[in-house]
């Protein structure tokens, strides 16, 4: 058994903790959160021990792991709360809005020994492992072209202020949607070299983007990301990956795995030349829980796992949640550009270059982690 507890009480956190409550090897030690009358209400029918200090919490209910389901801008004050006391830390999604801040707490995770994971669900889906597997086998070749979408019916119509509202705070159709196949394109492709094309559309929102469009470019070639989160035609979420490679093609949802083998693939077993389809449920374990889908118990039985035993490395680990940040920071920092675009025939495009780039933080901080400043 190891004891856990879970700070934030959102939807997210609400998800986590019905899961990670019924987990046969967890003993749930306590909940935070800052809204009294939902802890009142734990505290009244689950007999939990609640708080709403962070710190007294980790003290006095002293948890062996914690799940963290806050606003993104809290998130790393609160690690580095956790990481203290010698705590593994499973974080929602996206790890921290600063890039440099993501490569520091993974470096400081790998120093102390702690299990950190990142709430990437989609790494978990029976279909998107499974992509994940093919490439491994080269079973389409290198891949050329690749395309990830992302939309759901999340802003329909204007909102109010809340900290999904506000970049600052993470939110955002970039941080809380594109997120998803972002992070599944590193899993596949690796880090790009490069962004381009980056574009932020408000549809409803006053502050923030509902929609997400850029070009990642690859050392062999590229990928197209969309988001959209005001697609009402969308009944919830839904995650896409379409990958180009010279032996074929693979198209893969949450529902299934399409693939398309060229004569000249190397067939993997079970497949065949021609077109192929795989299912979800058929790539899939039965999870001890299910609510809203396998993979969200699937990635906490991991966590708790890795916990159990130690294993600081593993499936979306801080260091790997730290390059689908870096992209995120690259597309947001693309999209402000504007000496990268070519008006349409017949007029002149204004073209203002770059003001030469400092030497960041992140930058800084990515060289140390891979083993010194150069």
């Amino acid at each position: 058994m190891i004891d856990v507890a879970v700070v934030g009480l959102g939807k997210m956190g609400l998800s986590h903790l019905s899961m990670i409550k019924a987990h046969p090897e967890v003993n749930l030690v306590g909940v935070c959160d800052a809204t009294g009358y939902l802890l009142d209400i734990l505290s009244k029918y689950t007999g939990v021990a609640t708080y709403k200090d962070l710190g007294k919490m980790l003290d006095e209910a002293a948890p062996e792991a914690i799940i963290v389901a806050t606003p993104t801008h809290l998130h790393a004050g609160m690690i580095r709360e956790a990481f203290r006391r010698g705590i593994h830390v499973f974080c929602e999604k996206p790890l921290v809005i600063d890039p440099a801040e993501s490569v520091e707490l993974a470096a400081l995770a790998e120093e102390k020994g702690i299990v950190t994971q990142v709430g990437y669900h989609n790494r978990f889906v029976g279909a998107f492992r499974e992509v994940q597997r093919l490439l491994e086998l080269g079973a389409i070749g290198t891949v050329e072209t690749a395309l990830a979408e992302a939309y759901g019916p999340v802003v329909l119509k204007p909102a109010g202020r809340t900290w999904r509202s506000q970049r600052a705070t993470g939110g955002g159709c970039l941080y809380d949607y594109a997120a998803h196949p972002l992070n599944l394109l590193t899993w596949y492709l690796g880090e790009p070299e490069s962004v381009s094309g980056s574009q932020l559309t408000s549809i409803f929102s006053a502050q923030i983007d509902d929609a997400v469009a850029a070009t990642l470019h690859y050392p062999q070639g590229t990928a197209q990301i969309i988001a959209n989160w005001s697609d009402e035609s969308q009944r919830k979420m839904t995650t896409k990956i379409t990958l180009w490679g010279e032996h074929g093609r693979i198209h893969a949802d949450r529902q299934e795995i399409q693939v398309y083998l060229r004569d000249t693939a190397e067939i993997p077993e079970g497949y065949r030349a021609g077109w192929n389809v795989r299912y979800t449920t058929d790539l899939t374990e039965a999870p001890w829980f299910y609510l809203r889908g396998e993979e969200y118990s699937a990635q906490l039985d991991a966590f708790v796992w890795r916990a159990r035993s130690r294993a600081v490395h593993g499936q979306n680990d801080f260091g790997s949640a730290a390059a689908t940040d870096r992209v995120i920071a690259m597309i947001s920092e693309d999209a402000t550009r504007v000496d990268a675009r070519l008006a349409a025939s017949g007029h002149t495009a204004t073209i203002t270059p770059l003001a030469p780039r400092r030497a960041s933080r992140f930058g800084t901080a990515l060289r140390a982690l891979r083993g010194g400043a150069r």
